[in-house]
């Protein structure tokens, strides 16, 4: 995976050199690399905080579900460089930025859609090597699995970001996390790597899985 480690930071080789996405430092040496600030990006929070098992490589096909402006996105962009983001954002408002992102980044294919509602993309995103979820609901890890079964391929992993406010804001997230791994493993995934988003992420972890065949 093309991810590099700058100075205690995670980063990435800039697919648009010259260009910033969101504010991020820009690091020029004999590539010009992007730092992945963590305070931005639970995916890059994730690999700061050891994430190792991640598939990822330049000609990864990825569904992004809830990609927002298209922070970490552009991040994967990076990496992916010869695949295709198939980016999935609910808000209009928001979708706006991410298609001028896209303009800019020939690899992301934004995608207005509701991945509580995957059938209705599915003429659009094609089998993929990796579903990667960050939508704040409590319905977040039920929508991932439903993306998974129709978007997956055989080899195909996933990572959800759990964010345990949005689902309970009354139990403790420790016991929210573990019902969501019962509820993944009930469905026929295996839970490949946890880890924990703090500090950049409070009540946050992000669960890498695959298919348990």
């Amino acid at each position: 995976m093309n991810v590099y480690f700058k100075d205690g930071n995670v980063a990435t080789k800039n697919l648009n050199p010259g260009t910033s996405v969101y504010g991020e430092e820009l690091i020029k040496e004999d590539e010009e690399y992007r730092i992945w600030n963590p305070r931005r990006s639970k995916l890059g929070a994730a690999l700061l905080n050891g994430l190792e098992n991640l598939k990822l490589d330049e000609s990864s096909k990825v569904l992004y579900l809830g990609a927002s402006t298209g922070t970490t996105v552009s991040h994967i962009s990076d990496i992916a460089i010869n695949g295709r983001i198939y980016a999935v954002e609910f808000s209009p408002t928001t979708a706006k930025k991410l298609v001028h992102l896209s303009r800019q980044r020939l690899n992301i294919a934004p995608i207005l859609g509701d991945a509580t509602k995957p059938k209705e993309y599915m003429n659009i995103a094609e089998k993929v090597d990796l579903i990667y979820c960050d939508v704040a609901q409590p319905t977040q890890t039920e929508l991932f699995i439903k993306n998974m079964n129709l978007f997956a391929n055989d080899d195909a992993m996933g990572i959800l970001m759990i964010k345990a406010r949005s689902i309970d804001v009354v139990q403790k997230p420790k016991k929210i996390f573990k019902e969501q791994e019962k509820k993944l493993k009930e469905k026929g995934f295996k839970i490949v790597e946890k880890v924990k988003l703090e500090p950049y992420e409070k009540d946050h972890i992000a669960l890498l899985v695959e298919k348990n065949f």
